[in-house]
Order: C-alpha cells, then sequence, then structure tokens
C-alpha cells in the first residue's frame, strides 16, 4: 500500500501536505501551491485538503508557518553554536539568505502580498520574533538583537528579491549582500562576546 493511500494521522496528512507545498514552492513558485496541486503531489482529494486548512489563503498562511518554524528552528542552531565557537558568522547568514532565497520564503512573502493575504505573513514575523526573544539576553527587551535580526532579515528578503539585479547593475559579486551581512553580524557577535568576557 503506498503512503498516499494509507489511513494517516491528521497531523501526519497535513505535515505531508505541507512537505508537498514547500516543494511546489521550491520548483514552480508561490501561484503553483493551490489545494489541488497539493493535493495531486500526495495523492489526496482536494476536500480533504480543504478539511485540513478551510481554503487556499488558509494552506499558504499554514505553509508560511511552517517554513518559518524549519527556519527559525536552522538559524538558532547556528547562532548557539557560533556563539560558542562551533560555527561562523557567514553560516547564520547563509541560512538566512537560503531561507528568502532557495527555500522561497522571499517569494511566499511577496505573492501573500500582491493577493492581499498579508496575514499569512504573521505566522513568519511571529517565528522571527520568538527566535529573537529566544536568543537574546534580554528576551524581549534585547533591542540590539532586534535590530541585527532587522537589518539581516531585510537584507536577505531584498537579496532575494532583486539582489542579483542590483548587484550586477552596481557591477558588484553576486555575493556582496551577504558579505555584507555577515561583516554587519560579526561586528554584532564580537559585541555580546565582549560583554560576556566582561
Amino acid at each position: 500500500m503506498s503512503i498516499a493511500k494509507r489511513r494517516l494521522s491528521p497531523e501526519a496528512s497535513r505535515g505531508m501536505a505541507l512537505a508537498a507545498a514547500r516543494d511546489l514552492l521550491i520548483e514552480s513558485g508561490p501561484q503553483s501551491v493551490t489545494l489541488k496541486a497539493v493535493a495531486g503531489r500526495i495523492g489526496r482529494t482536494h476536500a480533504n485538503l480543504l478539511h485540513h486548512f478551510g481554503s487556499a489563503s488558509g494552506l499558504q498562511k499554514a505553509l508560511a508557518a511552517y517554513l518559518s518554524d524549519e527556519v527559525c528552528g536552522v538559524i538558532a542552531q547556528a547562532i548557539m553554536k557560533t556563539r560558542s565557537g562551533e560555527g561562523t558568522v557567514r553560516d547564520i547568514v547563509d541560512l538566512t539568505f537560503d531561507a528568502f532565497d532557495k527555500q522561497g520564503a522571499a517569494a511566499l512573502w511577496s505573492w501573500m502580498m500582491l493577493t492581499g493575504n498579508e496575514d499569512a505573513l504573521d505566522p513568519i514575523v511571529d517565528a522571527i520574533h520568538a527566535l529573537v526573544d529566544d536568543i537574546g539576553e534580554g528576551g524581549h527587551e534585547d533591542h540590539e538583537m532586534h535590530e541585527d535580526t532587522l537589518a539581516l532579515v531585510l537584507m536577505a528578503l531584498g537579496d532575494a528579491l532583486i539582489g542579483e539585479r542590483l548587484s550586477g547593475s552596481l557591477d558588484l559579486a553576486r555575493n556582496s549582500a551577504r558579505d555584507m551581512a555577515e561583516r554587519q553580524l560579526g561586528h554584532a557577535l564580537e559585541r555580546w562576546q565582549q560583554e560576556h568576557e566582561a
């Protein structure tokens, strides 16, 4: 019996649908993430996905939350490794930039904005906020961490959307934005280390 025909728990079925939606997003862009396409990808019915997500908008919002949780979890681990000396600042930068570019988060954000489904961005914003509060020294009060995160996310988002064309038109290397983010985050890490050595 194939995975698609096996009876799955609601959580497993939902998770399988979100993984398929993520794959469609990466392969073909956000406009391809429809209930029909996801249902076809996992061998389920349109009605089955309606039951889990309520609408195409609900699927897209759930996908935004799914991506955010995955990405923020990986970035949090990279930050903790960097603080302990096991990882590098470039690891954090590359993971963040790749999340917006190669994993489709920027395309999903822009699609949500264009289709008027702006509340689908809430899970992404909430996940980033929770990440910063978790790793910040003063929780929500760590304003420097908030500023560093804002700069990194905006640079990664902008780079995913127009970085290739803009860097080319300015005759800069394609990785220029990543290099700039690495320098900025490196200064922030040095500041954090100095504060903890004091």
